[in-house]
Parts: structure tokens; C-alpha cells; sequence
């Protein structure tokens, strides 16, 4: 019990010591900077008819700066984090000195800096007043009977809590002003706690507020242009598997089924004249509608194999490897434990386009297929010893894969050097 209260009461009482340095510091921080700050910007205003004002002026900026930089490191310990450099304009370096002398007149944030230059003190000095109150208080009570003694009093003086039977009056009087430094004291943390709160917000609003609020944009344009992206990927995506399915049944099933209505046609006309013919264009027909069947079956594999959806990611991974011509070594999870539908189905995707390019084009003798899962999500690995040249430039056969990869919130890299194998990479939110 003992080891888990001490830790949390020690940061209870450093962030007390922290809460109360800041605060006691701020408030001369705060006098040294309104006077200094009213003065060179009523100056530079007034000079402003002049060439000396605007020197004045961004000189006066240039103070707001150095303090406001030291004053964003003060708020960090407070407010227990870490407050980013804000933008600032900078000239070009080809402008010239009039030029770099008026862009930080320009500058918003240079603004800001000086208006909290100017306005601190107000939170400053209401935080000072509590933070101050409340210590001497605190201190001044618990220790009455330390110095209570010390005071001066006439010998003879018998005050009304001793005519009545209260008992002496120092008595009386020691533990009423206890009592109020145990209240003070009792109430010190959350009071100066509330106090550099108070003043460190007040700080951060305008020394940081444009800069965060500009980095909220940027996160929700950045969030944006990802969703877009994802979506134009998934459109595309599909698009491709749309049309290469249309081919694949133009080139394949179709073009068979063609030829074995023509088959059949022949077949009923040799009936009469030569059966035997007739037989022969039979099985020859028979034959084509074999392959015809292992054709679609084939196909059906590409749009959702049934393997996936029943057995899952490792056992459909293990059929593909199975059928491919070239030897796959597997490196799989060793559970068993079923991911996201569409991340499986993708992963089974990526793996089949993947072997289905290594056996077309590389010319390899092996292929290695990894699969490994972190927090980051799934990480798809497929590696052959080929000839290499693949690439994930428009119009090449991988462009459609990463556009699938993409619509499921992943990304693909493909390191194929000429002549040093391929290695497709592909990480998938999981």
C-alpha cells in the first residue's frame, strides 16, 4: 500500500511546487512585460508618421517573440505537455530591407504574442493574489502555536473567553487560526492548481491557439484527402477487376461456349448421316464443357474463393501456393484466429495477383510468401529469385492490385531490381 501512495502524493506535491513557481514568477513577468510592451508599441505608433516607428514596432515584435518563447516553455510542466514552435513569416532572402522589416508586421501570431504581452497581468495578478493568499494562509495557520507567543499583548488583558469559562484566550485563539490554515491547507493544491490553470490557458489561447487550430485543419484536410483517395482507389479497383473479368470470360468460357454450341449443331446434323462422327463431336463437345466448368471455377476463385470464407486466410493461402507452378515456401501465422473480411479478402488478392505475375514473367525456381502480424496491422510479403523489372507505374499489371490495397486502407511498395528478383510489400490495417 505504502509503495503506491508515495508516488502519487510525491507528484502531487512537485506539480504544487511547479503550480506555485509559475505562478509566482508570471506575476512580475507580467509587470515587466506590459510596461515594456505599452511602451514600444505607443512609441512605435506615435513614431509611425516617421522612418524611427516601424523599427519601433517589429523591434517591439521581436521582444513579444522572446517572451512568448519563454513563456511556452513555463506553461509545458503546467499544463504537463509540450507546446510546439508556432509558424512564423519569414521574408525571402532575395527582399529587400524595407521588405523584411514589414513582413513581421504582417505576421499574426507576432500579434498575438504582443496582445499577451500586454493582457497577462490580468491573469497573472488574480492568479497571484489566490496562489499567495492561500500559502500564507496555509503556512501562517498551521504554525500559530510556533509564533503565537512572539505577539505582544498588555498583562493584564482577560478578554471574554476567559470571563465566560472558555478557557484563555490565547487557547481559543491558537486553535481558530489552525483551524483556518488547516482549511487553507487542505484546500491549497486544487486552489493553486486552479490558479496556473488559470493563467497557463489563458497563455496557451494565444500563443498556440492559431498554430493548433492550423493543425487541425491540416490533420482534417490530410484526413480528407486520404478518404478521397481510399475511395478513388476502391472505384478503381474495382473498375479493373470489372474489366478483366469481362475479358476473362470473352477470351475464355464464352469463346467455348460458342464453340460447343457449334459442336452440338454439327453433332445433330451428323446423326442421321455418320453417327460415329456424330459420337466423336459428342465427346469432343463433352471435353469442352469440362473445360469450360474449370474455367468459371477458376474465375469464381478470383471474385470470393469459398475456401476463404470457410476456412479462412491460411487455408486458402495454402490451396493457392498448392496450385502455383512455381514452388511457394509459406510463412504463415501460427494461429488461426480470423481477420476483417475485407482484409482477408485483399491479402488473399494481393498473394494470387502476386504468384499468378511471378509464374507469367519472372521465370523464378522459388517464391516465398510471409505473413506477419504487429500492431501496425498485417504485413504481406511476396519474394521470388526472378528476373525482376516490375514496377506500380500506370498501365502495368500491379497498378490495379495497389489501387485494391489502397481502398483498404493500406499501402503496397514493389522493390524489383533487374536481374535481382521481386519483392512485393504490402501492410494492411488489421
Amino acid at each position: 500500500m505504502t509503495t503506491t501512495i508515495t508516488p502519487r502524493r510525491s507528484g502531487i506535491f512537485r506539480q504544487l511546487a511547479v503550480d506555485t513557481q509559475y505562478v509566482l514568477l508570471g506575476f512580475p513577468l507580467g509587470i515587466v512585460t506590459v510596461v515594456l510592451f505599452l511602451v514600444g508599441f505607443g512609441l512605435g505608433v506615435g513614431l509611425s508618421v516617421t522612418v524611427l516607428g516601424f523599427p519601433i514596432l517589429v523591434a517591439t515584435l521581436f521582444q513579444a517573440r522572446g517572451f512568448a518563447t519563454v513563456e511556452r516553455a513555463r506553461i509545458g510542466p503546467v499544463l504537463r505537455t509540450r507546446l510546439p514552435h508556432p509558424y512564423y513569416k519569414k521574408p525571402d532572402p532575395d527582399d529587400g530591407f524595407w521588405r523584411k522589416m514589414l513582413v513581421p508586421l504582417s505576421d499574426g501570431q507576432s500579434w498575438l504574442d504582443l496582445l499577451h504581452g500586454i493582457l497577462r497581468f490580468i491573469p497573472s495578478t488574480i492568479a497571484f493574489a489566490f496562489v499567495l493568499t492561500w500559502w500564507v494562509g496555509a503556512l501562517g495557520g498551521v504554525t500559530t502555536i510556533l509564533w503565537d507567543w512572539s505577539i505582544p499583548r498588555p498583562p493584564d488583558n482577560k478578554d471574554l473567553n476567559e470571563l465566560i469559562g472558555l478557557g484563555s484566550g490565547d487557547d481559543v485563539r491558537i486553535l481558530l487560526y489552525t483551524g483556518i490554515g488547516a482549511v487553507f491547507a487542505l484546500t491549497l493544491v486544487p486552489v493553486v492548481r486552479g490558479a496556473a490553470q488559470l493563467e497557463a490557458q489563458f497563455a496557451r489561447a494565444l500563443l498556440n491557439g492559431v498554430n493548433e487550430l492550423r493543425e487541425r485543419v491540416a490533420e482534417a484536410e490530410a484526413g480528407r484527402d486520404a478518404a478521397r483517395a481510399q475511395r478513388e482507389a476502391a472505384v478503381s479497383a474495382e473498375a479493373t477487376a470489372l474489366r478483366r473479368l469481362e475479358r476473362d470470360i470473352h477470351d475464355g468460357p464464352q469463346q467455348r461456349l460458342v464453340r460447343l454450341a457449334m459442336d452440338l449443331g454439327r453433332a445433330d446434323l451428323q446423326f442421321e448421316s455418320d453417327p460415329q462422327a456424330a459420337r466423336a463431336t459428342v465427346a469432343e463437345a463433352l471435353a469442352q464443357t469440362r473445360e469450360t466448368l474449370d474455367e468459371l471455377r477458376a474465375l469464381s476463385r478470383g471474385i470470393a474463393p469459398p475456401i476463404l470464407v470457410d476456412r479462412g486466410l491460411r487455408a486458402a493461402l495454402t490451396a493457392l501456393a498448392g496450385r502455383s507452378p512455381v514452388p511457394v515456401d509459406l510463412d504463415l501465422p501460427k494461429t488461426d484466429d480470423r481477420l476483417a473480411e475485407h482484409v482477408e479478402t485483399t491479402t488473399y488478392f494481393v498473394v494470387a495477383e502476386a504468384l499468378t505475375n511471378v509464374a507469367k514473367h519472372s521465370g523464378a525456381q522459388e517464391c516465398q510468401v510471409r505473413l506477419q502480424r504487429s500492431a501496425y496491422g498485417l504485413l504481406v510479403t511476396v519474394e521470388d529469385d526472378g528476373a525482376g523489372g516490375a514496377s506500380l507505374a500506370k498501365g502495368h499489371g500491379l497498378t490495379g492490385l495497389m489501387d485494391r490495397v489502397k481502398a483498404a486502407g493500406g499501402e503496397m511498395t514493389v522493390t524489383s531490381p533487374a536481374g535481382g528478383g521481386t519483392r512485393l510489400t504490402a501492410i494492411l490495417p488489421a
